[in-house]
């Protein structure tokens, strides 16, 4: 049973201060190591931590390092099945689990918090169809409803997107970097909706967030402010991220004070939350705490990586709302980072394309170290040490 206790009230400080804002805590980590000791039930009880995300590298760590995974690799083994097969049956299992870990939070937070997101092949992020046919399989195989199905902003996953709404099934959008394109994804949220209505659903259990990256864009647009090396160029370092952000939580209130969105949210519709992602630092120059002290605004997710949970429940400074109010400064930055002949569209893009290419090197890590760990072990039983899976002596071949 996942309670908060007083014992945690002084660790926890700032991340309570944080909830109390309105930003929830999600967790960008997962492994079979975390959820069978008890951790990731133990972050949620002391660290305000009310749901979790995965991504192919957060799989590709976890699972390839072979922890917690020795047997259910010895029964695929015996199985027979493909490596595809089997990285899809580990990381569904891992979510399902977590799923049960957080199912509390869910239930009393009436399904906004408490979600667990697994997303679809990272190889299929520019296939609508084929994204739109994993969606589906994957809510099937982890069969729990505080799932959530990350599907990427590229192109090809907007129509997607809209198509697995329409079906009832909650989706995290990911790998978005782009006024314009979290433009379109919140566009692909409503028809979604308005889909789902047409046939009848209850809105009401339909959740989406719009995963909004953030230190990436840092890092691009800064090395090329440090390669200009002029005072002007290197006043603008750390803060393209936060107005880019910034200005994203500004379209997020114009679209949901919008009349078509009343007219859904009038059938119990959800805002599509913005939640802020890869939130750690990557300048060890900047405060490990900056993209979440400075991304506090109502109606907000932050997934942080461990390191960067803990760093905030030690010293981060959760001042109220460091949102709302800096649109002007936000605009101001862009344009002076456009102003010195930076291209914001050129860098977003790339960052688009680097982040399908990311996580497809990484999914296919998980694949080559899954397919060795299938192959140590032979498919009549025996495995390449001599010994037989059902614990009986055999000679090795």
């Amino acid at each position: 049973m996942i309670k908060v206790t007083e014992a945690t009230a002084t660790t926890a400080g700032a991340l309570k201060r944080l909830s109390d804002e309105g930003v929830s805590i999600w967790l960008d980590d997962l492994s079979r190591e975390r959820i069978a000791s008890g951790n990731l039930a133990e972050v949620v009880e002391t660290k305000n931590v009310v749901g979790v995300t995965t991504n192919p590298s957060i799989f590709q760590a976890a699972i390839g390092s072979g922890d917690g995974y020795e047997e259910q690799l010895a029964d695929l083994a015996v199985r027979g099945v493909t490596v595809d097969e089997a990285v899809r049956m580990m990381t569904t299992a891992d979510v399902r689990a977590a799923a049960d870990v957080l199912r509390p939070v869910y239930e009393a937070t009436g399904g906004r918090d408490g979600r667990v997101s697994i997303e679809v092949d990272p190889r299929l992020a520019h296939r609508t169809a084929a994204t739109i046919a994993e969606a589906r399989q994957l809510a099937w195989l982890v069969d729990r409803p505080n799932v959530m199905i990350k599907i990427p902003a590229t192109k090809a996953g907007l129509p997607a997107i809209t198509a697995v709404l329409a079906e009832g099934i909650s989706v995290n959008v990911t790998l978005i970097f782009s006024l314009e394109r979290y433009r379109e994804v919140m566009d692909a949220y409503l028809a979604g909706l308005e889909q789902a209505q047409a046939k009848g659903l209850d809105l009401a259990a339909i959740h989406s967030v719009a995963s909004f990256f953030v230190s990436r864009v840092d890092s691009e647009i800064d090395k090329r402010l440090t390669a200009l090396g002029t005072d002007e160029a290197l006043a603008l370092k750390g803060k393209a991220a936060l107005a880019n952000a910034r200005l994203a939580y500004q379209a997020y209130e114009e679209v949901f004070a919008s009349d078509r969105w009343l007219k859904l949210a009038a059938a119990d519709a959800n805002k599509q939350r913005p939640l802020w992602a890869s939130t750690g630092v990557k300048d060890p120059a900047y405060k490990d705490t900056l993209y979440v002290d400075e991304l506090v605004a109502p109606g907000t997710v932050n997934t942080m990586p461990e390191a960067t949970l803990d760093a905030t429940a030690d010293h981060g400074e959760i001042t109220g709302d460091t949102v709302t109010g800096g649109y002007a400064r936000a605009r101001a930055d862009l344009a002076a980072v456009e102003g010195l002949g930076i291209s914001y569209d050129e860098v977003v893009s790339l960052l688009e394309d680097e982040g399908v290419a990311k996580f497809e090197a990484a999914w296919q890590e998980l694949l080559d170290a899954v397919a060795k760990s299938l192959d140590g072990k032979s498919l009549d039983g025996k495995s390449l040490d001599g010994k037989s899976l059902d614990g009986e002596g055999v000679d090795a071949e």
